[in-house]
């Protein structure tokens, strides 16, 4: 199995049970939105090339893609807050929804009582640097 397909078949098996599960859970939810980044796995065609066609089909009518920029940073802060959710109130088995509210409660408080920042260490002149081609200097115009 190549490389690409390690990394696109879990991520594409996620969604399709993502998909029955809200499906089974909410009935008639007219779409799904899928937040991702752009890797090159990540798209409507990895679905045909890990379920049969009508059932990505099936799956794609639910979805609707929306993809992060490719040089935007908010996501790993969501990911970060996401897995400090995860060690701390989602890596145990909840006896139920109240517990898991309790839980998740918990932590939201402690984490905004804590008020803790994310420090970025890629400033605006790294960014300036790094991104030259995208974000060329303008030359002052000639009066």
């Amino acid at each position: 199995m190549r490389s690409k397909d390690k990394e696109r078949l879990p991520c594409c098996q996620a969604i399709g049970r993502k998909v029955r599960i809200i499906h089974h859970r909410e009935g008639q939810c007219p779409s799904i939105r899928l937040v991702q980044d752009n890797l090159n796995t990540h798209t409507p065609a990895a679905l045909y090339e890990t379920f049969p066609p009508t059932e990505a089909r099936r799956i794609l009518q639910r979805l609707e893609f929306h993809y992060t920029p490719k040089h935007g940073s908010w996501l790993n802060m969501a990911e970060i807050e996401i897995a400090i959710l995860e060690r701390n109130a989602l890596s145990r088995r909840l006896p139920d929804e109240a517990a898991l509210r309790r839980e998740v409660s918990a932590v939201e408080t402690e984490r905004n009582a804590q008020r803790r920042g994310i420090r970025w260490q890629f400033t605006s002149r790294d960014a300036r640097r790094k991104l030259e081609r995208l974000y060329p200097v303008k030359e002052p115009e000639a009066v």
